[in-house]
């Protein structure tokens, strides 16, 4: 049963629990006048918890073959993301199973405790041909439910071992507990990390990724794994309209003077769900200018709130997102920042045994 609430609750990014219909599951609401008298009877509802449940998946590599994203596979070892980005386009995923994009993405998480286990099966496999496995592409891999399970660094520990190339994505300095694995992998040039940074001010960083780590302590992981021999990039990603574009220079600035080796941006994007749950963000915490924000987003999707075709949802077309990009493409050469990632190298990999001890032929 979804529940509205007319209020955020504090620490989390979306405003509402409403159950996807898009699977042609019921929508309902509960009464207000019972909500009332269960308060008065039982007092007040109890806090928001954060649950995980352990998944025994059946695999764990991911394969695409969209022209719009550079990589071919990737891994997420969790489902949700406690970080409660509102913005966030991995929302719709949880209403496959039947949970709410909005509360339940970030507060019914589900780990898969058997992600390296799995891997190793995949990388075993005859024929296996490695190219570089992409990770956060879905949900963060350093999001807080990391520091219990230890996901990615297993991951981690495995790609080192076999010589498999790996890319992460993150908006958390939780990754700083892996520098050493990151820093033997990219001495190999073996891996490459992105930090995503929306703005620089803490308190609209709250509001949009309410349990992510504050910009501050973003760059700090910049610069501390640029000392270390990490390749860094910063993704000003999602660029939001009338939000957080102002900040696109001053980020790049900060990304440049803190190590970073390059940068790239994404616009705002708002498929299935994710539109109407921003739109209540707009509403309760930008009313003064929710409707200009969302003429400029439709104004960059052919007049809606989100564009799916191959080939032009990553690339947001009109006046404003020419602009942006010429803003974007000016700033990054100003401060000397490079447009592409380095190249892995996958000539190192050797097949592991599925047991757990590398092929020696």
């Amino acid at each position: 049963m979804s529940i509205m609430v007319n209020l955020p609750k504090r620490g989390r990014g979306a405003v509402t629990a409403q159950l996807s219909t898009r699977f042609a599951l019921p929508a309902r609401e509960e009464d207000g006048d019972w909500l009332d008298m269960a308060e008065t009877l039982d007092g007040p509802a109890p806090k928001l918890r954060t649950t995980v449940t352990e998944e025994a998946a059946r695999s764990i590599l991911s394969r695409n073959n969209s022209p719009d994203i550079p990589f071919d596979r990737s891994i997420n070892a969790y489902r949700g993301c406690e970080h409660g980005c509102i913005y966030c386009y991995a929302r719709p995923t949880h209403a496959y199973l039947d949970l709410s994009p909005g509360l339940d993405f970030e507060s019914k998480l589900f780990a898969k405790p058997e992600a390296a286990k799995l891997l190793r099966k995949t990388l075993a496999r005859k024929g296996y041909t490695p190219a570089p496995i992409a990770m956060g592409t879905n949900t963060d891999p350093y999001q807080p439910i990391e520091s219990q399970y230890r996901l990615t660094r297993q991951i981690l520990e495995l790609c080192l071992e076999t010589g498999h190339p790996v890319t992460i994505t993150t908006k958390s300095d939780r990754i700083l507990q892996d520098t050493d694995l990151l820093a033997a992998l990219a001495a190999r040039k073996l891996t490459a990390v992105a930090i995503s940074v929306t703005s620089l001010d803490p308190a609209l960083s709250r509001k949009l990724e309410p349990r992510a780590a504050s910009p501050a302590k973003r760059l700090a992981a910049v610069r501390q794994l640029s000392a270390a021999g990490v390749p860094v990039w910063v993704n000003v990603s999602p660029i939001i309209p009338a939000i957080t574009e102002e900040w696109i220079e001053r980020i790049l600035e900060a990304a440049a003077e803190h190590g970073a080796q390059g940068a790239s941006w994404i616009m705002l994007r708002l498929p299935h769900e994710v539109a109407p749950l921003f739109r209540e963000w707009l509403e309760v915490h930008f009313p003064d200018r929710a409707e200009k924000v969302m003429h400029l987003v439709q104004s960059m999707r052919g007049g809606k709130d989100n564009s799916s075709d191959f080939f032009t949802r990553m690339k947001p077309q009109g006046v404003w997102a020419d602009l942006v990009r010429a803003r974007f493409n000016k700033a990054r050469a100003r401060v000397g920042l490079n447009n592409q990632g380095p190249e892995l190298d996958c000539s190192q990999f050797v097949a592991p045994d599925r047991h757990g001890q590398l092929a020696l032929f």
